[in-house]
């Protein structure tokens, strides 16, 4: 089964956990999308939708799902969201899709938060995928310089790169840049989360410690449901 067959039995299930008036956060990437379009099709009522970027809001619009706002709708009951990587206790990367602050605060304001992903995204230990953080644009380059110092401090020898695109330099929907750190292993998520924040000019990066509730993973075989 492809990842994109796998990623579309984890949205499915996923939206089969959304009940009639729940307040739901909808999360950004390609497996998210497929809950998306799964939550569209069961046609629940009263239902109000949190997305966490306007590429998410625009498909949810084009849908048909009734959206609001994180200022509107401060208590969310279930964010369904993917990640890039899943590890031990379900702590997660995720950012690929250059979303992770809106998809933080999203999340932190939910009572439950469901991972989706397809079988290859589990990994017995984060880093593999590179790891996104959100710096402001405004001296950007001397930012990475203390990112760099903290990477050192954690063994990772790489320093993190500006992502770029064709257009040039990939934005936020805040405005923000990316910076992307190929970490290789992250032997102690906990204090790389903490020391990353601690960097006057980052705003928030792509490590999600204890906040997934649970995950649903698209297998050949079918899903499987993890817990922390």
């Amino acid at each position: 089964m492809s990842a994109d067959n796998q990623k579309r039995l984890a949205g499915e299930a996923a939206a089969l956990r959304v009940e009639a008036g729940m307040t739901v956060g909808l999360g950004t990437g390609s497996t998210a999308a497929w809950f998306v379009k799964a939550l569209a099709a069961r046609d629940l009522p009263n239902l109000r939708c949190v997305p966490t970027s306007e590429a998410t809001a625009e498909l949810a619009r084009e849908l048909g799902l009734p959206l609001s706002t994180l200022d509107d709708s401060p208590r969310i009951d279930l964010t369904v969201d993917g990640a890039d990587e899943v590890g031990p206790g379900l702590a997660l990367i995720k950012g690929g899709g250059a979303a992770l602050l809106r998809e933080k605060l999203v999340w932190e304001a939910s009572a439950r938060c469901l991972v989706i992903a397809d079988a290859a995204k589990v990994v017995k230990t984060l880093g593999a995928f590179a790891l996104p953080i959100e710096v402001v644009a405004f001296g950007h380059k001397t930012t990475a310089n203390r990112i760099a110092d903290v990477l050192t401090d954690h063994d990772i020898a790489m320093p993190a790169r500006v992502r770029s695109a064709d257009r040039g330099l990939v934005r936020t929907d805040g405005g923000n840049l990316i910076y992307d750190a190929k970490c290789g292993a992250i032997h102690d998520p906990a204090r790389l989360a903490d020391d990353l924040k601690l960097i006057t000019g980052v705003v928030e990066h792509g490590l999600f410690l204890d906040l997934a509730d649970e995950a649903i993973i698209g297998t050949d075989g079918g899903v499987e449901l993890l817990t922390p």
